[in-house]
Parts: structure tokens; C-alpha cells; sequence
């Protein structure tokens, strides 16, 4: 059975691959299997998305239903089945500052390689969603601090700072909110919002950490090509609904057929089936000890 590393040596990790020139692909996972999924196909890290747990754990929209307890749970579920650096979403922190500074460590202690913390107000929305408002410049950096100090402190995850303000209060607050993120020391930073490709330029140009750029099909928001990404110099490109969208699509496609009296023809087989959930590895390991 594969034993899982321990939590320093994903971060350290992270911190290698982010040292690498290009772009690199982060789909978001919901749970064990689509994590394990990710790693198998090879990629070398994974986006833990709040809208998609949300909507796999409680069939609910990305609104701030979640506990702290829930996602922390989901977090050190999905780490728990793989071996390559998770990157979480940790939404606005579930509370005060002090709440941020609790749950990066709860974070940290679950695997996660990075933690994002976000500048929305609370309980928070899908940044795609109607009705998006941000706490003030204060608030928002209060925020930060207390969790780049738990960082400092011992909390051995890296810090993604969020911003949402372009959304709601324009390119120029959002700007200038990313590099104070920047400034605070976060490890990496992602502004939400963005309209254009000049704007995308504009932000690279401002920010010097690693950068990441969140991308969601039929969102109708920017979404560039990979390789406009790797020029401006985006580090993380992570596509935030895919596998959710592609779950549902064969799901419901599968349930329809059977509900007609036909059945779906694009199943894995029973051995690839096994072999993503470890079967395996599980009979050898259940035969050495018997």
C-alpha cells in the first residue's frame, strides 16, 4: 500500500515546481477519487475547489454553506489520497482574523501544500455569482496578515492571496490590493475579476510572485490560451469546473440511458476501476500481513 508522504515534503514540493519556468495546468478536484484521478493522469499538483466540494459534498452552490469542520474534512480526505502538493480554497477564513489564523493551521494540518484566503465579505459567493461584495482595503489585509503569521508561525502551508475587488470595485482596487498582498509576503497571488487580456498584462507587469489565473468553461468571463498565460507569465493556470462539469454530463447522460431502457456505453472497465481505488495495492498488502 502506498504510504503517503509527509505534509513538509509536498510543500517543499510546491515551492520546487513554482521555481520552474512555465505554465502549469491545475485542474480542481472535489474528493479523493477526482484528486487521485488528477494525479494519475500526471499532472504534478491539484486546485482543492470550494465550488466544486460544495456542490460534490453537499449539492449546494459555492455561498458560504460549508463549515470550517466540512471543508477541513474534504481537505484532509482529498490529501490523504495523493502524493502531489494541493493548492485549497479556505475561503474568507470562516470568521475574524483569528478564524484565518485557525484555519490556515487546520489547512496545514490536513496536507494542503497552499491555502487561499480571500477578500470577500462573510458568508462568501462564487466569484462568477450575482451579488459578489468585498470587505474593506483594512479588513481585506488584517486578513492577509494573520495569515501569513500563522505561515510564519509554523503553519506549513504557503499563503495564496485573493482579491475579488476588480469585481465589485474596479481593476484599479483590485491592482492595488494584490500588491499589498504581494508586499505582506504572500506566496502567491490571484485577482478575480479580470475583463481583458490588457488588464491580465497590466496585473503580470504589477505582480512578481507567482501568479494564478482562474479559468471556468461557459462562464462567459476571459479565458486566454495557455501559452498567452505562460507569456504574461501566469504560474498556475487552474481550470475550476471541469471535472465537476464532466461528472455531472456523464453522470446525467448515464441516468437517462438507463432510465430508457438502454445502457451507457462509455464505462470504465472493472479493472480500471480497481486499479484507480487501489485494489491491488490493498490485496498485496492484506496477503503480506495474513
Amino acid at each position: 500500500m502506498t504510504v503517503t508522504p509527509n505534509k513538509p515534503s509536498r510543500t517543499a514540493a510546491l515551492r520546487r515546481l513554482m521555481a520552474e519556468p512555465g505554465l502549469v495546468v491545475l485542474p480542481a478536484c472535489y474528493d479523493a477519487l477526482s484528486a487521485r484521478l488528477i494525479e494519475q493522469a500526471g499532472f504534478p499538483a491539484a486546485f482543492m475547489s470550494g465550488f466544486c466540494i460544495s456542490a460534490a459534498r453537499l449539492a449546494r452552490p459555492d455561498a458560504g454553506l460549508m463549515s470550517y469542520g466540512e471543508v477541513v474534512e474534504q481537505a484532509r480526505t482529498i490529501c490523504d489520497a495523493v502524493t502531489i502538493p494541493v493548492l485549497g480554497d479556505a475561503d474568507t477564513g470562516f470568521g475574524s482574523a483569528a478564524n484565518v489564523k485557525r484555519t490556515v493551521h487546520g489547512f496545514a494540518a490536513a496536507g494542503m501544500a497552499a491555502t487561499m484566503i480571500e477578500d470577500q465579505v462573510n458568508p462568501k459567493r462564487c466569484g462568477y455569482a450575482d451579488g459578489v461584495a468585498v470587505v474593506d482595503r483594512q479588513e481585506a489585509l488584517a486578513r492577509m496578515r494573520a495569515a501569513i503569521d500563522a505561515r510564519d508561525e509554523g503553519a506549513d502551508t504557503l499563503i495564496l492571496g485573493r482579491t475579488d475587488a476588480a469585481t465589485v470595485l474596479g481593476f484599479d482596487e483590485g491592482l492595488r490590493r494584490a500588491e499589498a498582498y504581494q508586499d505582506m509576503g504572500c506566496d502567491i497571488v490571484y485577482l478575480e475579476g479580470l475583463r481583458t487580456e490588457a488588464e491580465l498584462e497590466r496585473f503580470c507587469r504589477r505582480i512578481t510572485v507567482p501568479k494564478m489565473f482562474v479559468a471556468a468553461e461557459g462562464s462567459g468571463h476571459l479565458i486566454p490560451s495557455n501559452a498567452t498565460l505562460d507569456q504574461m507569465g501566469i504560474k498556475f493556470v487552474c481550470w475550476a469546473v471541469t471535472l465537476l462539469s464532466l461528472s455531472i454530463r456523464a453522470m446525467s447522460d448515464g441516468l437517462r440511458q438507463l432510465k430508457d431502457g438502454t445502457h451507457p456505453d462509455r464505462l470504465a472497465t472493472w479493472g480500471e476501476i480497481n486499479d484507480v481505488v487501489g485494489m491491488t495495492a490493498y490485496l498485496a498488502e492484506e496477503k503480506r500481513y495474513r
